[in-house]
Parts: C-alpha cells; sequence; structure tokens
C-alpha cells in the first residue's frame, strides 16, 4: 500500500476510535502549500470536529494521539485551526531518489485494462493548417501520454473533413487561380462563394458523387497534397497517429443512421434536424434540403465506425470550445440512436489562442497559421541555438521552438484562451518550454562531468530531504491526479516548480565537491534528470541533452 493511503487508513482507524465513522476512500489528504508544513496535510478534523462535539484543534489531537506509528511517517504535528500534518522519513526519500533513476520513473496502472481512444488535430485537407490545430495536437498528445504512461493502452485518432463545403471552395478556386496553393484556393473560393454559390454548390455534389472527371482529379490531387504537408508537421510535433478517420467515410453512414430514425430526426423545410430544445439544447440540421449530410450527421457516422474499427471502452474527442454547443446536441441525439457508443464518449474542449503584441499576420503579411508559428519560432531560436553546445544547432532550434509552443499551450486549463507571447515562450528564464529543456541540460552535463570524476550516484539515508528531493517525490502523484483530471497543465506547473528549485539549489551547492556527500548530491540529479525527461516526453516536449 502506498504512504497516502497507509496515511488515510489510519486516520479512517483513528476517527472509528472517536466514534466516527469515516473510510479511508473519503479521508481528506493533499500537500501543504509550503514543505514547512510536512509531505501530507489532512483537514479531516475541520471536517468531523461538528459531529464529535469538539472544536476542530482538540478533535486533530485526539486523533493524532490514537494514530500511533504509521509506516514511512516520521513526525505528526497539528497546525492551525486543527490541520493534521505528516513528515516523511529520511529513508522514504533516499529510496524515492534510487526509484527514480529506474525505469519507468513516474508510470502508474490506475488506466490498467482500459482501452482509450483519443481524437484531436483533425485539420482540413484543402484548407491550412491552422493554430487552433496546434492547440488541439498539443493537448491531445499530452493527454494521450498521461493515459498511457498511467496504464492505459491508447489509439490515436485523427478525424478529417475530406467532404463537404470547404473542398467545393477550394476546388473552384484553384479553378480559378492555378498556381495558388490549396490554401490559397480556399481563401479565394471561400471569399467568392456569395457570388458564385451555384458553381460551388455544384462542385460540391460532384464530390460526394464521384461523377466529373475533372473534379475528380482536383480533388485527389488537393487531398493527397494536404495529407503530406500535414504528416510533415505532425513529425516535427512528435505525433503519430493509429487511425484516420475522413469524412468521406463518415457521411453515408450519418445519413443512414438519420434516414433509419425518423422518430428521433424530423424534416423540417426540406431539410432533417434533431430538435434539443426539450432537453434545453437548439434544433440543427442533420441533413440538408439538398440530400447531403452536415457535420452533425458525419459525427453519429464517426462514432459508429470508431466503435467497429476498435473497442474502445473510452473515446475522447479533443476540439475547440467553440463546437461545445455543437457537441451537446450531437451527443444527445447519438445517446438516442446510439446508445452503445455514445456513453463511452468524453468531449474536451479547448480555448482560442491570441498574440500579446496583437498581430494575427506573420511576417510575408498572412494571417498566422500553425505552419507559420513554427517556422517563425524556429527562426528565431537558431541563433541561440548555433552558440549551444549542440551538435545539430537546426535541430535545437526546431526542439525549442515545439518547446515554446507546447509550454505556452499546456502551462493553463485546457479549456482557456492563451496569450502567446513569444519573447517569453522562447525565453531561458523561467515558465517557458525551453527553461524545462535547459534544465534538464543542466543535469545531463553535471552527470556526465560526475562520470569522467568517477563519482557514481547513490543515496543516502541520512541525508535530510531538501525541497528538490521533496519534489521528485511528488512526480508519480502529480502525472496521475493530471491524468485523471484530463489536465496537463497540472503537470506543467509541477515541473517548472521542480526545474525551478533545482537551479536554485545548483545555483547554492557544490555537487562535485570531493566529500563524501557528493555521491548522494549526485544521485539526486540523476532523479531530477529522470523526472524531468519524463515529464517532457508526457508533455510531448522534445528534451535535447545539450543547450
Amino acid at each position: 500500500m502506498a504512504i497516502p493511503d497507509d496515511i488515510k487508513l489510519a486516520l479512517s482507524n483513528s476517527l472509528a476510535e472517536c466514534g466516527i465513522t469515516f473510510s479511508p476512500e473519503q479521508v481528506p489528504l493533499e500537500h501543504p502549500a509550503t514543505l514547512e508544513h510536512g509531505d501530507y496535510s489532512s483537514s479531516v478534523a475541520l471536517a468531523k470536529a461538528k459531529e464529535s462535539g469538539l472544536n476542530p484543534r482538540a478533535l486533530a489531537e485526539q486523533i493524532s494521539q490514537n494514530i500511533g506509528s504509521v509506516s514511512g511517517v516520521e513526525k505528526i504535528e497539528i497546525a492551525g485551526p486543527g490541520f493534521i500534518n505528516f513528515s516523511l522519513t529520511s529513508a522514504v526519500f533516499a529510496s524515492t531518489i534510487q526509484d527514480a533513476r529506474g525505469e519507468g520513473w513516474g508510470q502508474g496502472d490506475v488506466n490498467k485494462g482500459k482501452k482509450i481512444m483519443v481524437e484531436y488535430t483533425d485539420p482540413n485537407p484543402f484548407k491550412e493548417f491552422h493554430i487552433g490545430h496546434l492547440m488541439s495536437n498539443a493537448i491531445g498528445e499530452s493527454i494521450s501520454r498521461l493515459l498511457e504512461f498511467s496504464g492505459g493502452e491508447i489509439k490515436r485518432a485523427n478525424y478529417q473533413g475530406d467532404v463537404g463545403p470547404h473542398v467545393a471552395k477550394a476546388i473552384w478556386g484553384k479553378i480559378q487561380l492555378k498556381d495558388a496553393t490549396w490554401g490559397e484556393a480556399y481563401v479565394h473560393g471561400a471569399a467568392e462563394y456569395e457570388n458564385h454559390k451555384d458553381e460551388i454548390e455544384k462542385i460540391n455534389k460532384h464530390v460526394y458523387e464521384k461523377d466529373d472527371s475533372e473534379i475528380n482529379t482536383l480533388y485527389e490531387t488537393g487531398r493527397t497534397e494536404s495529407l503530406e504537408e500535414f504528416e510533415k508537421i505532425y513529425k516535427i510535433l512528435g505525433t503519430k497517429f493509429d487511425y484516420y478517420f475522413f469524412e468521406s467515410d463518415t457521411a453515408p453512414r450519418g445519413v443512414g443512421i438519420v434516414r433509419a430514425h425518423p422518430e428521433v430526426f424530423v424534416e423540417s423545410d426540406g431539410a432533417v434536424v434533431y430538435k434539443g430544445e426539450d432537453e434545453g439544447l437548439h434544433t440543427r440540421v442533420f441533413v440538408t434540403s439538398r440530400g447531403l449530410p452536415t457535420y452533425e450527421a458525419k459525427e453519429l457516422g464517426l462514432a459508429q465506425l470508431k466503435g467497429e474499427i476498435w473497442g474502445f471502452d473510452q473515446s475522447i474527442t479533443i476540439t475547440a470550445n467553440e463546437q461545445s454547443d455543437y457537441f451537446q446536441v450531437v451527443l444527445a441525439a447519438m445517446h438516442k440512436v446510439l446508445p452503445a457508443v455514445a456513453f463511452r464518449i468524453e468531449h474536451i474542449s479547448h480555448g482560442m489562442m491570441r498574440f500579446a503584441d496583437g498581430k494575427m499576420s506573420s511576417r510575408t503579411g498572412n494571417v498566422i497559421t500553425g505552419t507559420s508559428l513554427l517556422l517563425d519560432l524556429t527562426d528565431a531560436a537558431k541563433m541561440r541555438a548555433g552558440e549551444s553546445r549542440a551538435e545539430n544547432s537546426e535541430k535545437l532550434a526546431e526542439q525549442v521552438a515545439v518547446a515554446a509552443i507546447k509550454y505556452q499551450i499546456l502551462k493553463q486549463g485546457s479549456g482557456k484562451d492563451i496569450v502567446f507571447d513569444r519573447e517569453k515562450a522562447l525565453s531561458l528564464e523561467g515558465d517557458s518550454g525551453p527553461y524545462l529543456q535547459y534544465a534538464l541540460a543542466r543535469t545531463c552535463a553535471i552527470l556526465a562531468k560526475a562520470h569522467d570524476l568517477g563519482v557514481l550516484g547513490k543515496p543516502d539515508v541520512a541525508m535530510n530531504p531538501n525541497v528538490v528531493t521533496k519534489l521528485v517525490y511528488r512526480f508519480p502523484e502529480i502525472v496521475a491526479y493530471a491524468a485523471s483530471k484530463r489536465e496537463p497543465h497540472l503537470l506543467t506547473t509541477y515541473l517548472t516548480e521542480l526545474a525551478a528549485a533545482f537551479n536554485g539549489w545548483y545555483a547554492q551547492e557544490q555537487i562535485l565537491d570531493g566529500k563524501p556527500s557528493a555521491a548522494h548530491k549526485v544521485a539526486l540529479v540523476g532523479a531530477v534528470q529522470a523526472t524531468l525527461r519524463n515529464g517532457l516526453w508526457l508533455l510531448g516536449i522534445p528534451a535535447p541533452e545539450k543547450m
């Protein structure tokens, strides 16, 4: 049993001696805000004081007297109005340092045996890979890794709109502007849509029915070129998908599901809709008056297709929060027509990105896309990378750019909007991805020097745990909590705190000083290295060893 569980059980048993029933699972236990207050703290006395007839501090004292000894706990103290604080033994922390340097540090099993599909990124062929796709990718990849690290079997999925009005607009634009890129063709087609609506709608119908050779050729060319460009971006971002789903496959399924359930979907002005007003939602069209499926119908087909391809226990979909209302209606309809799949689907939404300097366009004057942001930051990082100790400065610049972007996205709750600041994103002074990378590189340099000097890391039970040691101890708990909450920002905050504590310790401590304590300090550096490396991997951030 883990130490937190031991403490909860001891508190529960002590409460029972006071005549109060409180199961171990219900006992509140957390890490204190400051390390001076111990390693764990419980407010159970405050929660149960009224029931006991005592004031919280008196109950806390009675509880602590009943507890006796708890494995791994060195000291129990009462603080403030009645908090019960627990300090762990130095042996626990020495063991932690040793464990951290082994394989799989931080891994858990809370999701063991669960099959989880995570769908994210979802760029549409024929259009640019925009900033929202970067956000979805960063969040989705990190959540996938957190769930994987906690024992789950994860399949990554990417759902892309390769049919629909945007495709018709791009093809029309390409016919008009033969030398334009597909992104430029789409922009032109979208701008001219109202002036050429009938022409573009005809193209849309041809795309679905595949009955025009010229349209078919343009379609296949554009689809292939777009998907190849997306793969280049996925490689840079460190994502490899297991399944690719396309609207061309989900569309006919969606129409079939809608047509098969007239008791759920009704006709309205020639279209087929789902009326959600009775459930506090709103009406949405699932099949247009032209007989074509909307995104809503395709989403039903996607859910059905996912379930057939892989029998998941849970399917998580990550999109911008502007699609939250849309998803509520789709899920309401899905619960009626695909109940076996619907109850296993979870939707996570993310906010929008804006820029601190107010700019919404790149150096070339174009609207900032995900691709242009990556390129701009890579260029900005090249000068610093050229001055580094890295063997490949070009690769390091790219890794720093990815870190800068992902950290800014992942440092706060998924549902919040993000203000992207280029200078802060690339800073080595803290609160940035490159700051975490640099802290890791520092551990690598120290350990390389220790190796050259023949200093082997060995934890010493006699050494009092410092702030760095106590933070390393918390890593597995942070990973498990972040995975359960589907919130990478919890891990991001922790890693930044650990890096700051390590850098502060390094600035004040002579690690390789030739004293017997050097072996313990080297072991601690190794534990920090493993924690930062695994933590960066969980965030999907590259972990260069030299900077």
